[in-house]
């Protein structure tokens, strides 16, 4: 098991640099700005592979192509087999210039918030979730989604408040359980051909339906279903813990590392937490959320976990950037000490 910087949307020097600095192996990208409005073509992979190479990083994953790149296929529209033909070619692309991991998304509402303000500890920036604001259309404004189709550099999602994607569907949970069934068999295979594994992100927030859109992927059960449906071993999951967190707190966050852990099925983790849990939540520090960090750790090195483990959301601290480079500092020195923790318990060398 290994820490890696994340959620980074460009390779500059500046991120490069910090991921050395906090004593880093490994970088992800999440919807990383590489050209191309339907997908990513190889020479611009291996050049960001290699510019991780060049400050001794290894690039451990993508997260995310752009919304944009699969989205008919998500609302099983018309031009979801071109959309689909175009993901295949940038999983063998990815396969080919020595990436070998894609995270992805079957959201097509994307993540919702209703509250971005200093109500963290000490005044932190931290997000929020009400599901009682989320579906009062008098209360349209107070809703932040984040934006998958494009990037702001240097920030980890790029929300747009009282919108949403889409207002003129509605799908049920059978009808997107079809969708993803019809997606993940077309691009299992091609996957396994190239070598690379996909690793699903749960719901966030892992609620029935937002925007008319439902919302499979809302439990630790539904988790389960979507990686028997297809039993390729190139699908596993993107283990966010603060999503699970959000399901039902540590019970759920604990079961998850147990089943998916021991069956090889968590690629990576997203190691955050919140207080609370549906239908009403809160991001927060680790630590103070729903599940004990400690035990967590313990619990993947109990399962032989042996990918990688990153941040992904962190409080925004005084003094922070966009990128929030000192609560990802803080984090990420916190993961580390577990991990340093878990390691030793074992009687192993870190």
């Amino acid at each position: 098991m290994r820490v890696a910087l994340g959620q980074g949307a460009t390779p500059s020097d500046e991120y490069l640099a910090f991921a050395r600095q906090l004593g880093l192996s490994g970088v992800q990208f999440n919807t990383p700005l590489i050209p191309g409005e339907r997908r990513w073509e190889l020479p611009d992979l291996i050049a960001l592979r290699e510019r991780c190479e060049s400050y001794g990083l290894r690039l451990e994953a993508i997260e995310n192509v752009p919304n944009t790149f699969y989205e008919k296929a998500m609302l099983g529209l018309a031009g979801r087999d071109e959309e689909i033909e175009n993901l295949q070619f940038t999983i063998r692309n990815l396969g080919k210039a020595g990436i070998p991991i894609l995270g992805y998304n079957f959201l097509p509402g994307s993540v919702w918030r209703t509250s971005i303000a200093g109500s963290g500890r000490g005044g932190a920036l931290v997000s929020g979730f009400d599901l009682a604001v989320a579906t009062d259309p008098a209360r349209s404004a107070e809703v932040f989604v984040s934006r998958r189709d494009r990037r702001i550099e240097g920030a980890k999602d790029s929300f747009v408040q009282g919108a949403h994607f889409r207002r003129d569907l509605e799908i049920d949970d059978e009808a997107m359980w079809s969708h993803y069934r019809y997606f993940i068999d077309a691009i299992a295979p091609v996957a396994v051909e190239a070598g690379v594994r996909l690793a699903l992100h749960p719901d966030d927030p892992p609620v029935p339906t937002l925007g008319g859109i439902a919302r499979i992927f809302r439990s630790v059960d539904a988790l389960k279903r979507a990686l028997e449906i297809n039993p390729s071993p190139a699908l596993g999951l993107d283990l966010c813990l603060g999503t699970v967190s959000e399901m039902g707190g540590e019970a759920s966050v604990l079961e998850a590392v147990e089943y998916f852990g021991k069956r090889g099925q968590i690629v990576y983790v997203h190691f955050r937490d919140v207080r609370g849990t549906v239908p009403r939540f809160e991001e927060c520090f680790l630590g103070e959320g729903n599940y004990d960090p400690l035990r967590v750790m313990q619990a993947l090195r109990s399962v032989d976990f042996t990918g990688f483990v990153l941040d992904d959301h962190v409080p925004h601290i005084v003094n922070d950037s966009d990128y929030s480079h000192r609560g990802r500092a803080h984090a990420i020195g916190l993961i580390q000490g577990l991990l340093s923790a878990v390691t030793h318990e074992a009687g192993q060398e870190v």
